[in-house]
């Protein structure tokens, strides 16, 4: 079953409560604080800062693509200062093993018995926030076990199931430039990632700034801002709020057009995808669009906030054509072409 899928349609639900009033008021709140915490370390790298944060909103997991030296590793770090969770960083390499991820069973004697008895050690997965360094630096076998314990939030070890603590999100970096000796992702494991997130080089004015700050950041503190119990609630404060039919329809369209063969195709997909989104993109879409609405403090989402979050909930979603390659076409370049076509259906 999908962990989603009875989250994603629109919900009758009376925001009008004094309750969730002030949930969504503090909604805005956290997400302004936190956005002053990150700046206070990091330069620019806005709109990163706001999608790693509308997927926790959302319940989701984060893939964050970018060369090396761009911050992705203390944007992340500062963030976890800024939650006051509990966080832990999995560097992956090509020795990495799944237990050293879940965690594994050692054979402990009992001091006063004399019995051997086996003890579950728990591993670094066990933390609200997961760090998951360089994750296509390690075999699929080792990936697969990070990816099972995302999906399911929880981890098996011999019978016995072990829940995550909530809330749990993982955060995983790649370099797109440096492929030798890495294990890439394949589609169906991308998809566990609500969003993709591309990380790009500062402008002039922002990289003096980081030459000027390089000595002071490690200096600075963040303040916690939010508690696990209160962003637990702000998540189910998300799945609460109503999303207009409209919404839906154009959410669900969208996800539709980028199917080629399919009776709502757009153009481009005719044109340059081999692959479309499956419905767990339309999910993401209105459940991303509802977390964009709370991120701003508003009682509803709108288009814009479908439009706004669809680049990286899609383009990891789709397949382009040899067409498409041919052309030196990305997904995102794909992506980007069936976005202003489908202003045309607004």
């Amino acid at each position: 079953m999908n962990p989603i899928s009875s989250s994603a349609a629109p919900v009758a639900t009376d925001l009008s409560a004094d309750r969730d009033v002030r949930l969504l008021q503090r909604a805005g709140e956290i997400a302004d604080d936190l956005r002053n915490q990150v700046e206070r370390r990091i330069v620019g790298q806005q709109h990163i800062v706001d999608g790693i944060v509308t997927a926790m909103m959302a319940n989701g997991h984060v893939l964050l693509v970018g060369v090396p030296g761009l911050a992705k590793t203390l944007i992340i770090s500062t963030l976890a200062d800024a939650l006051h969770l509990k966080f832990n960083r999995i560097q992956f390499t090509p020795d990495l093993m799944p237990t050293d991820i879940t965690g594994t069973e050692v054979i402990q004697e009992d001091k006063v018995t004399g019995e051997r008895v086996f003890r579950f050690v728990r591993g670094p997965i066990f933390a609200n926030i997961i760090l998951a360094d360089e994750i296509n630096r390690t075999p699929p076998k080792t990936q697969a076990a990070l990816l099972e314990a995302m999906q399911e939030r929880d981890v098996t070890a011999a019978g016995t199931t072990y829940p995550l603590d909530p809330p749990f999100f993982v955060l995983a970096t790649q370099n797109p430039i440096e492929q030798e000796g890495t294990y890439p992702l394949p589609e169906a494991q991308l998809d566990r990632f609500m969003f993709d997130l591309r990380i790009g080089y500062p402008d002039r004015v922002e990289e003096e700034k980081i030459a000027t700050l390089t000595r002071e950041v490690q200096d600075i503190d963040v303040q916690p801002v939010v508690h696990g119990d209160e962003i637990i609630e702000l998540q189910q404060l998300v799945r609460r709020i109503p999303v207009p039919p409209s919404i839906v329809g154009f959410a669900v369209r969208l996800a539709r057009s980028t199917r080629p063969g399919g009776d709502e195709q757009a153009s481009v997909a005719k044109r340059y995808i081999s692959w479309g989104a499956g419905p767990r993109a339309s999910q993401y879409l209105v459940l991303g669009a509802k977390a964009r609405a709370a991120f701003r403090g508003a009682p509803m989402p709108t288009m814009d906030d479908v439009l706004d979050i669809a680049p990286s909930i899609l383009a990891h979603r789709i397949v382009v054509n040899f067409d498409g390659e041919a052309e030196g076409l990305s997904t995102r370049d794909v992506v980007r072409e069936l976005l202003a076509e489908s202003r045309k259906w607004i």
